[in-house]
C-alpha cells in the first residue's frame, strides 16, 4: 500500500508522516528529494542553470536556493519553468524509493509526503491519497508560531496552494487537524489500524 500524504501549510503532514514512520510505515519526504532533485551533475541542474542563468550557481557549485527563489517568488512563469523541471526529477526519485521500499518489503505500507502531490500530478504514485486538513485561521496561527513568520506572509501561501476542498476533492482519507495534537495521533492510529 502506498499512500501519498498532502495538506497545506501548518496542518500537520509532517507529524501525520512521523508518526506513521513510528507505526512502522516506509516514509518518503519529498521536500527532502526535492533539497537533491538539482544538485550538481543532474539534468535537473543543467536545465535549471540553462534556464535561469549562471548566476543561479553559488560559490559552492550548487544552485543557491535563495537566487533562484528571488527570480520565481511572485512570477508565476518562472515558477512554472521551475517546477516543470523539478517536479519530473522529484517524482522519478520518488518512484525509485517506492520500488526500493517495495523490493524491501511489499507488505510494507509506504509514505510518500508530498505538499504538492496534487498539483505535480503525482497520483499515479500512490494507491490512497490521504489529506491533513486545518481551518486556514488556525494554519495562520500555528505556521506564525513555529515559522516567526508574519500572517501576511503565511496568508500570502496559503492563497498560492490549493484549498482544503480541493485537496479533499482527490483524498481518499481526510485527517482534520483543528483539535489538539492527541486528537490528531488517535486519527493517525485508527487509520493505520485499517490498513493492517
Amino acid at each position: 500500500m502506498i499512500i501519498g500524504l498532502t495538506g497545506g501549510i501548518a496542518s500537520g503532514k509532517s507529524t501525520v508522516a512521523k508518526t506513521l514512520g513510528a507505526l512502522g510505515a516506509y516514509s518518503i519526504d519529498a521536500d527532502k528529494l526535492g533539497h537533491s532533485a538539482y544538485i550538481k551533475g543532474t539534468a535537473a541542474f543543467d536545465q535549471v542553470v540553462a534556464c535561469f542563468g549562471a548566476d543561479v550557481v553559488g560559490d559552492d557549485g550548487e544552485v543557491d536556493r535563495r537566487v533562484m527563489g528571488s527570480k520565481v517568488f511572485g512570477n508565476p512563469e518562472a515558477l512554472k519553468q521551475l517546477t516543470d523541471i523539478v517536479w519530473p526529477a522529484i517524482k522519478s526519485m520518488a518512484q525509485k524509493e517506492i520500488d526500493t521500499a517495495l523490493t524491501a518489503d511489499a507488505s510494507r505500507p509506504v509514505v510518500l509526503e508530498a505538499a504538492v502531490l496534487i498539483e505535480a500530478q503525482w497520483l499515479d504514485l500512490v494507491d490512497q491519497v490521504w489529506v491533513t486538513v486545518v481551518e486556514p485561521s488556525v494554519a495562520i496561527e500555528r505556521a506564525c508560531a513555529r515559522d516567526n513568520l508574519d500572517p501576511a506572509a503565511v496568508q500570502a501561501r496559503l492563497d498560492a496552494q490549493l484549498s482544503n476542498d480541493e485537496r479533499c476533492a482527490h483524498a481518499d482519507q481526510v485527517i482534520d487537524n483543528s483539535a489538539d495534537e492527541a486528537h490528531l495521533l488517535q486519527q493517525v492510529e485508527t487509520l493505520w489500524q485499517s490498513l493492517r
